[in-house]
């Protein structure tokens, strides 16, 4: 027999533990973080199917906290790819049209929605991690020390991807 079964013993071990201790903790953290509270079961789910595939589970010292950090991923993970199925809406355009609808013309209209379009495109060429900071910093307003905490990752490296994808979206081809 191979050595990757009690390995495997271990690890279905320590999910075990984890979900029996920390399900509802780690589901109060999805639900704060999701729009459509539904989709905390599933999320949950995945976070401990990603747990059982972990290796050397006897290495976690803090296993709320590896959670929680495998939570921000999938968490990440999920608002990207529901970041690529909406068209991005410019609220303040839809808010000047329902109050005052003859303000705008069709053809504004139309060309605000073709750019919107476009930058939905554009963002989605971007590299996953880039257009997670992009996003953070431009459309949720976060300084770049709130969103390198957000994203687990140093100031530095925020203020390097904001740089690097603005300058890739300024190299790209834009159709006006």
């Amino acid at each position: 027999m191979s050595d990757a079964s009690p390995v495997k013993d271990t690890e279905r071990r320590f999910a075990r533990s984890a979900f029996e201790k920390y399900t509802v903790e780690l589901h109060r953290f999805l639900l704060r973080r999701i729009r459509r509270p539904a989709d905390a079961d599933d999320l949950v789910q995945e976070v401990f199917m990603r747990l059982l595939r972990m290796d050397q589970a006897d290495r976690v010292r803090k296993p709320l906290a590896y959670l929680y950090g495998i939570a921000f991923h999938v968490v990440r993970e999920f608002q990207m790819k529901e970041e690529q199925d909406r068209v991005i809406c410019d609220s303040s355009t839809l808010e000047q049209l329902t109050e005052h609808p003859g303000d705008l013309s069709n053809d504004d209209f139309a060309d605000r929605l073709h750019l919107q379009r476009q930058l939905s495109k554009a963002l989605l060429q971007l590299p996953p991690g880039q257009r997670a900071v992009l996003l953070l910093v431009k459309r949720d307003g976060l300084s770049h020390e709130e969103a390198a905490r957000v994203a687990g990752l140093t100031v530095q490296t925020v203020e390097k991807y904001v740089v690097n994808a603005k300058a890739r979206l300024k190299s790209m081809d834009w159709d006006f």
